[in-house]
């Protein structure tokens, strides 16, 4: 089966088998600096149970041996010492016992060392996310990167290190078992070897083919878990009930699954059906063996007891050698898996180099100069040639039609990007040369789909300040101030309600109340200068959003104030209103400016008006 180019593929996978084992060290290096102490008793009980079998082996010739002189002792002299016997029986006991010690431990280690590791990578994950901007979040190319790391990659480099120790373990076994059976004959040891060598080159191919399969269909498995939130969310049941999406969604979940199971059959059968012929191969090299080592038996070139132990030998051999060979196999597609999970983690991410905590020239305030801005993949400009300065005390609204960019330019005023030209400044100091912190603790920003957190009422007004995510004091005064005091007195717990129906005992809040916290959370920023509010009272009625734009107005007083609104009731406010138009600002000036003008803000203005006629 052929599979399509992945078009995302900027760091391919390996092509050469052996290529992708680079991954092995890290691996290690990853399960040793989550817990030394576990990876090295892991290590210590894989040598252990490495050498051990052959000394089984060992110890059963031994026996077999005993018993024949015993049984011939005793026809000759008419008894027979067994004592010698019962203490090979005991040791091999022992040998037993401390080899089911050594497995038991290896299984513990194991599970303790997946509870850590899962927990380990998956912090890694999030925390590289938290380090993204917000163009990785809104590419969807990005997003099959992160859906394939996070689908398998954070079991897969305890599995690699377990098949690591693995294959030391079988090839210690492997090394012991060899000194033995060249007594007999060195061919025995490399019929040994090469009778499992088909089946592991079957397995080695498949595990790249189902790889190729696994990053080709990600899109596909992406979609799949996008239909489950859909129908199992409650924030999409409204409309899946009341449009009977349903079982129309279901039907396309179903046929997603038929069509990447007809490939897993496929490449399955494929795969057991060459690892069944191949594995024939070694079966017959085996059976070859069984018997030229009978025949040697027979013939009196080796003991009874010697024939058990080489029969054995083989046997476990033989097991060891595929345990390898397929611990090889699986190591090569744990590598694969991992490529994607340093693939992710090694997405490139632009550093700020910022360090400036404030600008030259305080009480200028927000400066854009011919500012550019597209969007990736995109071909027209979001933004273009935008030119715009807000001193303290002022007032902006924002006007235009939606995707006429007035978001685009919150966005790179809050420098969730930067712009392709030109610059933006603050107090006369670039954006780009602010230190972090500095510039989020001079903004306050209400977007219109704000976050809506399943946490306690305080707890998603604290959002708003993470420094102070937990100061109830704080809480409070926010909460006042955005409007939100008078419905939280009256809920079962106050802020200790928990909010959402995502755990017991969780409110849901009206629109207009959700609108109120996010406004409540822009207030906990006291030391901000430069409140955003962006269309978010879009789904109040308009008395409520022009009380509510009275009182921002009114708490507001010195700082800087950006509005976009849809309402020109609301937008009239403002002391400057720019008319946004396909990224272009195509009008600027006070309300009564732009109605003298009788340009595209009066006309859009009468339009409304005669709305509420």
């Amino acid at each position: 089966m052929k599979y399509p180019p992945l078009p995302s593929d900027t760091n391919p996978p390996p092509r050469r088998f052996f290529d992708v084992f680079r991954y092995s060290r890290r691996a290690l290096e990853l399960v040793w600096s989550t817990s030394p102490k576990l990876a090295l008793i892991f290590a210590v009980l894989t040598l252990v149970a490495g050498v051990l079998p052959a000394a089984v082996a060992w110890i059963g010739k031994l026996i077999v041996d005993g018993v024949v002189a015993a049984i011939a002792l005793n026809q000759q002299a008419g008894g027979a010492d067994v004592a010698a016997v019962l203490w090979f029986v005991a040791a091999e006991a022992g040998v037993v016992t401390l080899i089911a010690g050594a497995q038991r431990g290896i299984s513990t280690c194991q599970a303790l060392l997946r509870a850590l590791m899962g927990q380990r990578i998956n912090v890694m994950i999030l925390e590289k996310a938290l380090t993204l901007k917000l163009a990785h979040f809104e590419d969807s190319e990005f997003y099959d990167k992160l859906t394939r790391a996070r689908r398998e990659a954070s079991t897969r480099p305890l599995s690699l290190v377990t098949r690591t120790f693995g294959l030391v373990q079988n090839g210690i076994s492997l090394t012991s078992y060899g000194l033995l059976l060249v007594q007999f004959s060195p061919w025995t040891v490399l019929i040994l070897v090469v009778g499992g060598i088909p089946e592991f080159l079957a397995e080695a191919k498949f595990s790249g083919d189902k790889f190729r399969l696994f990053r080709w269909r990600s899109p596909e498995t992406r979609m799949q878990m996008y239909l489950e939130t859909v129908l199992a969310r409650e924030d999409y049941a409204k409309e899946v009930k009341l449009f009977r999406l349903g079982p129309k969604l279901l039907e396309r979940y179903r046929e997603i699954f038929v069509r990447l199971f007809a490939e897993d059959r496929r490449l399955t059968l494929r795969r057991d059906s060459w690892g069944f012929v191949l594995g024939l191969l070694g079966t017959a090299a085996f059976y070859g063996a069984y018997a030229w080592i009978a025949v040697s038996a027979i013939r009196g070139a080796i003991s009874l007891g010697q024939m058990t132990m080489y029969l054995l030998l083989f046997k476990q051999g033989q097991s060891a050698v595929s345990a390898s060979l397929s611990a090889i196999s699986g190591m090569y597609e744990d590598n694969l898996y991992l490529s994607n999970l340093y693939e992710y983690l090694e997405q490139p991410v632009p550093e700020v180099r910022g360090k400036l905590p404030q600008g030259p020239t305080p009480g200028d305030g927000v400066r854009f100069e011919q500012v550019s801005f597209s969007y990736p993949g995109s071909e027209e400009p979001a933004l273009q040639d935008v030119d715009l300065h807000l001193k303290p005390g002022e007032s902006l609204a924002l006007v235009g039609e939606n995707g006429s960019g007035k978001t685009t330019l919150i966005k790179l005023l809050t420098r969730l990007y930067r712009p392709d030209r030109g610059r933006i400044l603050l107090d006369g100091l670039d954006l780009q040369q602010w230190e972090g912190a500095a510039l989020r603790s001079r903004i306050g920003v209400i977007f219109q789909d704000f976050g809506r957190y399943q946490f306690l009422v305080g707890e998603n007004i604290g959002a708003g300040d993470i420094h102070h995510f937990e100061d109830r004091q704080r809480w409070e005064q926010a909460a006042e101030m955005g409007m939100a005091k008078e419905f939280i007195d009256k809920l079962p717990q106050r802020y200790d309600t928990q909010l959402g129906k995502w755990f017991k005992g969780g409110r849901e809040l009206s629109g207009g109340q959700w609108q109120k916290i996010a406004l409540a959370r822009a207030f906990m920023r006291t030391q901000a200068d430069l409140l955003v509010l962006d269309e978010p009272t879009a789904t109040m009625d308009a008395a409520a959003e022009a009380t509510i734009f009275e009182h921002f107005r009114d708490l507001s007083q010195g700082k800087m104030t950006i509005l976009i609104s849809h309402r020109f009731s609301t937008v009239r406010m403002a002391d400057q209103i720019l008319v946004i138009d396909r990224g272009r600002v195509i009008e600027r000036g006070s309300h009564e400016e732009l109605m003298e003008r009788g340009g595209r803000y009066a006309s859009l203005f009468q339009l409304q008006a005669r709305g509420y006629r």
